[in-house]
C-alpha cells in the first residue's frame, strides 16, 4: 500500500494487524485483503479473496460537458457521475465556455475520492480539455446534443438500448451556439430532449448520466 494510503489507514481509520479491507484497482477488480503490518510509511497486506469485473455496466457512457464557471459545480458531477456510473468525461470548451481551462489533476482527484467512497472497481477516465470543435469530429458510438434550442429532439429514454456505447454533449450556462449545433448535426450527432424544465450544465449532465444507467438495468 502507498504511503498516502497507508497513512490514511493507520492514523486515520486505525487499522490494525489482522482487520480486513476492501480495496480496489480502478480497472474492475474488487479485493478483500488482511493487514499483515499497519505501518503509516508502508502498510502490508495479503489478498484473501478477488472479484474481477465488479459490477460492470452493459454500456459505455462518455459524457462530454463545457466546464462551469464555477469549478465546484464541475466537481460536484464528477462527484456524482462517479457514484452512478460513468467510463469517460471530457471537459469541452464551446464558443460561450466562461471557463476556458480546469486543472486535470484537481478533478481526478475528486474522481478519485468518489471511486473509494463509493467502491467502485472501474475509475472513470478524465481527458484533457479540447476545443468543442475538434472533439465532435471524433465523436465515437451513439452520439447526442442536447441543447435548449427550438427544433426536432429525441427523448433519451427512448434511445438507450443495452451494450452500447454512448457519448452525450452538454453545453455550458449559455448553451451550444447554433454553429455548434449545426456543426454536431454535420457529424451525425442526435438532438435530444432531458425534460421539460431548463437545467443548469451540470445537472443536465448528471441527468444524462442517470437515464442511461436507469434505463439499463
Amino acid at each position: 500500500m502507498n504511503p498516502e494510503e497507508s497513512k490514511h489507514c493507520v492514523r486515520v481509520l486505525r487499522l490494525q494487524k489482522d482487520d480486513v479491507v476492501q480495496l480496489i484497482d480502478g480497472r474492475g477488480g474488487l479485493f478483500q485483503a488482511v493487514i499483515v503490518s499497519p505501518d503509516p510509511k508502508r502498510t502490508q497486506l495479503s489478498i484473501i479473496n478477488e472479484t474481477r469485473e465488479y459490477q460492470k455496466r452493459n454500456h459505455y457512457l462518455h459524457i462530454a460537458i463545457a466546464p462551469t464557471k464555477n469549478i465546484e459545480r464541475l466537481e460536484w458531477f464528477l462527484e456524482k457521475a462517479t457514484e452512478i456510473g460513468i467510463d469517460e468525461i471530457s471537459p469541452i470548451i464551446c464558443d460561450r465556455s466562461e471557463r476556458k481551462e480546469v486543472k486535470k489533476e484537481r478533478l481526478d482527484k475528486v474522481i478519485t475520492s468518489a471511486v473509494k467512497q463509493s467502491l467502485k472497481a472501474y475509475h472513470p477516465k478524465l481527458n484533457e480539455a479540447i476545443k468543442y470543435k475538434d472533439f465532435v469530429k471524433n465523436v465515437s458510438g451513439k452520439g447526442y446534443i442536447a441543447h435548449c434550442m427550438d427544433g426536432e429532439k429525441a427523448q433519451l429514454k427512448d434511445q438507450i438500448t443495452i451494450n452500447d456505447r454512448y457519448t452525450i454533449l452538454i453545453g455550458p450556462e449559455g448553451d451550444f451556439t447554433p454553429a455548434e449545433l449545426e456543426l454536431a448535426l454535420n457529424y451525425q450527432c442526435q438532438p435530444i430532449s432531458l425534460g421539460t424544465s431548463r437545467l443548469r450544465t451540470e445537472t443536465a449532465a448528471l441527468e444524462a448520466c442517470f437515464e442511461i444507467n436507469f434505463l439499463n438495468r
